[in-house]
């Protein structure tokens, strides 16, 4: 034995590949439906000071109108799954900014109060839409070394959407009062004709190419998209093997296995797999990401961005137009919080982004509700302090989710589920999402009245630390896995190969030979 045979090389760590730029760009586009969404969801802050005094609607009818989008965009969600399977991934999305210029029409042009309900409806179908589809889209373009950064970018750009509805209620806050609001909602109309267009210079998924049985075209989508040609080729594999396509089959013969695979991977019976007799794995996903949707919108931030100037109102600013300035503050920290989201999710997981997230949303709520508690027993001058430690507490609560559950819980959801269930499993996640947040934005007004709003948000802080407890238990890291491997951390299903696994690995772990010699 040689010298050089007893002593082990010592191999440097590899790299981190710099971001694909064909990914990064169509990652860009699919999210930018995101800032409709967002945009919709807040304009509604400001609007609805406004519009109650133009219309002459009571709060119950504003508390409805405020939160019926979320319930709305629970059908747009439930139908997105069934869309993107049937028309695509890319015109899915061209779909919803065309929904989204409708509902913006509808509402801005408004006569009364049936005809803004009507609007509402619509945009909340948009939403729906948009919150489903944009991350399915981006964890399946995405290489695995950046796809929790491109995935998050859905939840950038919802918070620039939020922060451009602040923006425009201050913007428009001084036009006549029949004005204001309808030019709030206008603005709105503008985004989604250029979004559209410009969706349809993306690629559609390789993965719902491959269920289409157009191997070709997601094979040349891969490669423009993957760090390698071998990690493309390894993708195309592992999604094949995902829909019942055999390895060795030829593209030619492709076409026809597609068709003889399981009917699930065609969308058929994909329900009845999730819902009426799901595997132990699949039980365990649905629990995940469902528990992970649930508790980011039951912990009332949606409250907090649709009802701010009451919140600032109540912690001491009285003016209208330092309430709505004070909004924008709101909508400044979630956009400012959410990139330490995005460049950290590959580089220390989801599990501490979401385990730090959730309990400073618990901390922070709970500090945000003794302080509104203790003003009403103090003497003015400490009243106003405690007026500025609510509201620090709440930009805080802001950030916290801003920074970890906010973006993370839809990177998360969109990668714990097999190709086959993927769009129907986020559709329902979605739907439950949404269903809380209007839950939580219909029920504020009136629970604000019946326990106060201090009581209010005690009672978000409660639920944010039984999520805490839910996320440390439930969710296992998905970091640095493909999405294939993904759904093997909820156990292994009776339809796995690993035979398949075993010579994709030994291929990989030749060509990394090959590289260090």
């Amino acid at each position: 034995m040689t010298k050089d045979d007893a002593v082990p090389v010592a191999v440097a760590p590899a790299k981190r590949p710099p971001i694909n730029k064909y990914a990064f760009g169509c990652a860009l586009l699919a999210s930018m439906n995101s800032v409709l969404l967002g945009y919709d969801i807040s304009v509604m802050s400001g609007a609805q000071i406004f519009m109650k005094e133009d219309l002459k609607i009571t709060d119950t009818q504003i508390e409805i109108l405020a939160g019926v989008i979320n319930i709305y965009s629970l059908f747009g969600s439930l139908a997105a799954g069934m869309t993107s399977d049937w028309l695509g991934r890319r015109y899915t999305m061209v779909l919803a900014a065309a929904i989204f210029f409708t509902g913006a029409l509808l509402m801005g042009l408004a006569p009364n109060y049936a005809f803004l309900m009507a609007g509402r409806f619509v945009a909340g179908i948009g939403v729906g839409y948009a919150l489903m589809i944009a991350p399915v889209y981006t964890a399946e373009v995405a290489p695995t070394s950046a796809r929790g950064f491109l995935t998050s970018f859905p939840e950038v750009f919802n918070n620039s959407g939020i922060l451009l509805g602040y923006v425009s209620n201050f913007a428009f806050a001084r036009l006549p009062v029949h004005l204001s609001w309808r030019a709030m909602f206008l603005v709105g109309a503008v985004p989604p004709i250029f979004l559209g267009i410009a969706v349809l210079a993306m690629p559609e998924s390789p993965r719902w190419l491959v269920m289409r049985g157009r191997i070709e075209d997601a094979r040349r989508v891969l490669l423009k998209t993957s760090d390698s040609p071998d990690e493309a080729e390894d993708r195309l594999l592992d999604i094949k093997k995902a829909v019942g396509i055999p390895e060795d089959a030829s593209d030619g013969e492709d076409v026809v296995a597609i068709v003889r695979a399981n009917k699930a991977s065609q969308g058929e019976g994909v329900w009845k797999e999730l819902l009426l007799n799901p595997t132990r794995p699949v039980r365990r996903m649905l629990v995940a990401g469902l528990g992970l949707m649930f508790i980011q919108q039951a912990t009332g931030v949606d409250c907090v961005v649709m009802y701010s100037p009451r919140v600032f109102e109540r912690a001491g600013i009285k003016s209208k137009t330092n309430s709505l300035g004070a909004s924008m503050a709101v909508g400044v920290c979630k956009t400012f919080f959410i990139p330490i989201a995005t460049l950290l999710l590959d580089r220390v997981g989801r599990r501490p982004l979401l385990l730090a997230s959730g309990g400073g949303m618990a901390i922070f709520l709970f500090t945000l509700a003794t302080s509104l508690l203790m003003m009403d027993r103090r003497p003015e001058g400490e009243a106003k302090a405690l007026g500025a430690i609510s509201i620090a507490a709440m930009l805080s609560f802001v950030a916290s989710f801003a920074s970890g559950l906010g973006p993370v819980a839809w990177v998360y959801t969109s990668e714990i589920y097999p190709v086959r269930l993927r769009a129907q499993a986020a559709a329902i996640g979605t739907g439950l999402n949404r269903l809380m947040s209007g839950a939580t934005t219909m029920s504020f007004l009136s629970l604000s009245s019946a326990i106060t709003i201090a009581g209010s948000f005690y009672l978000y802080a409660s639920i944010a630390a039984a999520g805490w407890v839910f996320m440390y238990f439930f969710l296992p890291e998905t970091k640095g896995k493909s999405l294939e491997d993904t759904v093997k951390l909820f156990g292994k299903d009776t339809d796995d190969d690993d035979d398949v696994d075993t010579s994709r690995h030994e291929r990989k772990r030749s060509t990394e030979l090959s590289a260090q010699h």
